[in-house]
């Protein structure tokens, strides 16, 4: 762990969980994710389809396994699922005393379904049993997204002990839902007989994308009282979101799972990086603590809290009136959130579809150039 007089280790300290929004086969064989573990307090790991296609597009880290599938005969959808597979596997394990140590809370790595089952309840949870049951480590997280054919997904799939990260959440309304599909699969789990215990869950909750999208209206709209609410929609977001998950577990339903032994699903702090140069590199993080989260940081993020970060006091608790109020005045100004954040949930959907038809074409090429390497080799 790092020393308690580091801007990560007193982030820690605030209760907050550190993870890392990144993963590669280059990170695992060089010993860098291990390092980020010892050095700087990365108790988890989280992927998407984005970092996924970034991933296989660099170096050659994947090449002998491209080989080997390519004599196989494995076709690219199998290559892609034995690829990522095998790489939050192998994060798994070495997260793993992470995860003995905090009785099952950190030492996560989340994998992803195929996106383009956003909007396929069956294949989701199809999807999402596949994934845990190759993938075989009891720290891993299913992501699946929380599309309105993702709430049941979720359900079901907790209902059968299968941890899971639901991903894309935006709006306040949604994660209502969220935590209600959550104590719903709980229940049912544990009508089926499941250990409520082992069963975890996180939210993702994804912040600057609403600043990134909000912004520009403000800018077009070029009043001071506009002016004054730039890069403030995000946070205020997120501390609502935080204030609706203190009154779930506050309530009487909650209290029945935790007294079986059920485990809160923590609030994740999602898309941290600051896209906007005006503002602070460590925005997303230093406004956003609070015991009991976890902020999952794409590695610059994670460098920048390390090396200029704050004390880490709460800036959460106690902030419920203010998000409120910068909420109000984008409605005054004509800016309907609910509005935003439906339409950052459809491109949030897009894009990760997208990502993930590079990936297919990356690993589609990948295959062909290995085969062709492969008769090369047979023809000597």
């Amino acid at each position: 762990m790092a020393p308690s007089s580091t801007p990560l280790a007193r982030l820690a300290e605030a209760g907050v969980a550190i993870w890392l929004d990144d993963l590669s086969r280059e990170r695992l064989r060089t010993g860098n994710l291990a390092e980020l573990v010892a050095d700087k307090g990365v108790v988890g790991v989280t992927t998407n389809p984005s970092i996924f296609a970034s991933a296989l597009s660099k170096g050659d880290a994947y090449d002998e396994q491209l080989r080997e599938l390519a004599a196989d005969g494995a076709d690219v959808d199998a290559a892609v699922f034995r690829i990522t597979t095998d790489d939050v596997r192998q994060a798994a394990d070495i997260l793993r005393p992470v995860y003995d140590a905090t009785d099952g809370v950190d030492g996560r790595v989340s994998i992803e379904v195929d996106p383009r089952l956003a909007k396929d309840t069956d294949g989701t949870i199809a999807s999402a049993k596949s994934l845990w049951s190759t993938v075989d480590r009891p720290n891993v997280f299913i992501k699946i997204p929380a599309t309105l054919e993702g709430l049941p997904a979720i359900t079901a799939v907790l209902a059968e002990g299968i941890s899971v990260n639901v991903t894309l959440i935006f709006s306040l309304e949604r994660y209502g839902a969220v935590l209600d599909a959550f104590q719903s699969g709980l229940e049912k789990a544990q009508a089926n007989g499941h250990d409520l215990a082992p069963i975890a869950s996180v939210a993702s909750f994804f912040v600057s994308r609403v600043d990134t999208a909000i912004d520009p209206r403000l800018d077009a709209i070029g009043t001071p009282e506009a002016a004054a609410l730039r890069g403030k929609a995000a946070i205020a977001n997120a501390r609502l979101a935080y204030g609706l998950y203190q009154e779930v577990v506050a309530d009487d339903r909650w209290a029945a799972l935790a007294a079986a032994g059920a485990h809160p699903q923590r609030p994740l702090w999602a898309s941290t990086g600051v896209k906007d140069k005006a503002y602070p590199d460590t925005l997303y993080v230093e406004e956003l603590v609070v015991a009991g989260v976890v902020n999952t940081m794409p590695e610059a993020t994670l460098n920048a809290v390390a090396d200029h970060g704050g004390d880490a006091h709460d800036t959460v608790t106690g902030t419920r009136q203010e998000a409120e109020a910068v909420i109000a005045g984008l409605r005054d100004l004509g800016i309907d959130i609910d509005e935003v954040t439906e339409q950052l949930e459809v491109e949030g959907v897009d894009k990760f579809t997208a990502s993930w038809g590079d990936l297919l074409g990356t690993v589609s090429d990948g295959l062909t150039g290995a085969a062709q390497q492969n008769q090369a080799g047979d023809a000597r």
